[in-house]
């Protein structure tokens, strides 16, 4: 009697485990037939070091889809979280000088007021919120961006610095034809 119960939980412990790697693998298989579609704005990131400190710009890019910059897609004259899904972060691990604003090193909220003759640069002191959860009494300040024309439309909406040396760069959010930038320091 004694071997006969040792065989029937041997046989019940193979059948648990049998059962345990074909619910794994079917967990995996699920998980690799793409069933998640990947994210109409994906994440991504800006980073550059200014002397020896990191400045990193985390946000998700939009896609143009045939939209139009001004009117049937970051309307002038509206506050816009400079990117999709949560508002765009900026994490200075020194202090700055952006544009005309003096930015203490910490972490941001950035937003754009777009307007068909000059954008706005607005670092607002709100953190971890939702899209254009916006509150200009937060404000740490706003400042004039210039302005390009790209030579062909970008239909991936890009945050970047460029022409960094030392201790400056510029700060580019383009997307369409629009290239909307501003100078940036490390105090």
């Amino acid at each position: 009697m004694h071997k006969y119960l040792k065989e029937r939980s041997m046989m019940l412990l193979r059948s648990l485990a049998t059962a345990a790697c074909c619910a794994l693998l079917t967990t995996a298989s699920f998980a690799q037939t793409g069933d998640s579609k990947p994210p109409l704005s994906p994440p991504a990131t800006a980073d550059v070091t200014l002397k020896g400190k990191q400045v990193t710009i985390n946000y998700n890019s939009p896609r143009l889809k045939d939209r139009i910059i001004g009117t049937t897609i970051v309307p002038y004259g509206k506050v816009w979280r400079t990117g999709a899904n949560p508002a765009t972060t900026l994490i200075a691990a020194t202090n700055l000088k952006i544009g005309t604003l003096d930015v203490p090193a910490g972490t941001y909220t950035i937003y754009t007021l777009p307007n068909a003759d000059q954008w706005l640069l607005i670092i607002n002191k709100q953190t971890g919120q939702w899209g254009t959860e916006y509150s200009e009494s937060k404000d740490l300040g706003r400042t004039p961006m210039q302005s390009k024309t790209l030579p062909s439309s970008q239909e991936n909406m890009s945050i970047g610095f460029e022409h960094t040396k030392g201790g400056s760069t510029e700060l580019h959010v383009k997307w369409g034809t629009t290239d909307e930038y501003v100078g940036v320091h490390a105090e």
